[in-house]
């Protein structure tokens, strides 16, 4: 397998070569393109056999198929849009046109112009006046080598996976709508897009580990931002009262189908509100999202049918948990800790009440959450930067969109008490010194920012890589990242191959 995948990079490397001989540039600088593959498909879709279009068409694509040997030849080009028929024959071409013509390798990308037509078996097709290559393609394609199936592959190598298979490329198109979606939206509704650091100073806004990182001219260490939450808090206090950002998050922290370490957050302030006006914020803009790009409320994911159909359910935690047969409500710190022990809760005889809470929760409830519900009134101890809950004592104004058993979003009625805050980030600050890296830092200088004032707010997070996995039943996170992050893995090239290579 090796020694043939050798002879065939070689064999590539002699037609470049064939290609400069001929004063073909195998790597020219521009094409001149008129129409693309799906328009052309749609605009001489009703031509009749023996007619052809008046004017002649030019694209530019990647050659897919070829077959024919004798003075006439078809292939398929691939463009962004799709695929198209070509037909090229040696009495328009020319004979030594032609001869380049018929050393076209799958995988080349070309610039091809002619008139369309239809063939006995009513495909339309461009047939050549003439092309041109664009790119020569040194290496086979996974289709005429191994195929491209291998999903290690797939996500190490996603430009080949979008070359072979094209309804991948339509996941990443129906993400780019689901993100313009959410920015009309949003803008509709009053909300101006900022843009906030990256590189933060100190852990904050969310209770994650951070990736350490060091500014060698300030000579200090900075942390990749987790959550932009805190800077968009500042712009509130400043006198903006509708924002968000959309943008990267990076999380030191486990891998599974729905989580990567660096991840697309969209977070969302507005004044004057809290987390009831928040809530129907988000069971809007999903909807409206839903509707705008799949034109339905009703999708698949991982073998669900989910129904995004409104009224969304919300229940409380505590009433949550109850529905799985885990009765927490009125029960001492003793008898909550013989729960978390009995239910297999680690460390149970030790942390804390709410954390114990929290991962009851986690483990019992989240999972089995399948159609939209609002988990609303979370423990006070795991949501230092929530408002406390103004009727129900040891819990904050909090709630999580939980779909498909995924965490979807995150929302409060926001902190805007200085002291309260002060002293929440105290007990998180110590939390920190005992060794919970994924305790909130001790900001001093956002504190002094609520200490000039912030107009009651709600505040939502929202995982927009998971929003697009169900919008598209992508049953893994990194099937919806154009890159996800994966581990290394050592190519070892032999010498044979790296002297093809380097001729």
């Amino acid at each position: 397998m090796a020694e043939e995948l050798r002879e065939l990079l070689k064999v590539r490397r002699e037609k470049l070569n064939e290609f400069k001989e001929s004063g073909m540039d195998p790597f020219p600088y521009e094409y001149k393109v008129t129409a693309a593959a799906a328009f052309i498909l749609e605009e001489y879709k009703n031509l009749k056999e023996h007619e052809e279009s008046q004017e002649a068409v030019s694209l530019a694509g990647r050659v897919m198929t070829k077959r024919g040997h004798g003075k006439a030849a078809f292939a398929h080009i691939q463009d962004q849009t799709g695929k198209i028929q070509i037909y090229g024959k040696v009495d328009i071409l020319g004979e030594k046109k032609y001869e380049l013509y018929q050393k076209l390798d799958i995988g080349d990308i070309i610039g091809v112009r002619g008139k369309v037509f239809k063939t006995k078996t009513g495909e339309t097709t461009i047939r050549l006046e003439e092309f041109t290559l664009l790119c020569k393609s040194l290496h086979p394609l996974p289709e005429k080598w191994h195929g491209l199936t291998d999903k290690e592959i797939r996500y190490r190598e996603r430009y080949l996976d979008l070359i072979s298979n094209p309804e991948v490329k339509e996941v990443f198109i129906k993400r780019s709508k689901i993100i313009s979606a959410i920015r009309k939206f949003l803008e509709k509704r009053g909300f101006l897009e900022v843009d906030t650091p990256i590189l933060h100073l100190l852990q904050g806004g969310a209770a994650a580990k951070p990736f350490e990182t060091y500014h060698d001219a300030l000579d200090m260490p900075l942390f990749m931002r987790i959550a932009p939450e805190l800077y968009l808090k500042r712009l509130l206090v400043g006198g903006f009262e509708k924002v968000y950002e959309m943008g990267r998050v990076f999380r030191n922290e486990g891998m599974s189908y729905k989580h990567n370490p660096e991840y697309t957050i969209l977070e969302v302030y507005q004044a004057y509100v809290d987390y009831n006006a928040i809530m129907q914020l988000t069971e809007d803009l999903i909807i409206a999202i839903a509707q705008e790009v799949l034109g339905t409320l009703e999708v698949e994911f991982r073998g669900d049918k989910i129904n995004l159909a409104p009224p969304w359910k919300k229940i409380s935690l505590i009433d949550a948990l109850k529905e799985e047969g885990i009765d927490i409500a009125g029960k001492s710190e003793a008898e909550i800790r013989k729960i978390g022990k009995d239910k297999g809760i680690e460390g149970a005889p030790e942390i804390g009440i709410g954390k114990i809470i929290n991962e009851l929760y986690d483990k019992f409830v989240e999972p089995n959450l399948r159609q939209p519900t609002f988990i609303i009134d979370h423990p006070l101890e795991t949501s230092p930067l929530a408002k406390k809950h103004r009727s129900q004592p040891g819990h904050v104004e909090r709630f999580e969109l939980i779909i498909a058993g995924m965490e979807l979003a995150n929302a409060f009625s926001e902190l805007n008490d200085p002291l309260d805050q002060r002293e929440r980030l105290k007990k998180q600050a110590e939390l920190k010194a005992a060794g919970d890296q994924e305790a909130e830092s001790m900001d001093e200088d956002f504190l002094r920012a609520l200490e000039y004032g912030m107009p009651p707010a709600g505040g939502l997070g929202i995982g927009i890589d998971r929003l697009v996995m169900i919008l598209t039943n992508q049953p893994s996170i990194r099937d919806v990242l154009f890159f996800p992050h994966m581990r290394p893995v050592k190519k070892v090239v032999e010498a044979e191959e790296m002297q093809i290579l380097d001729q």
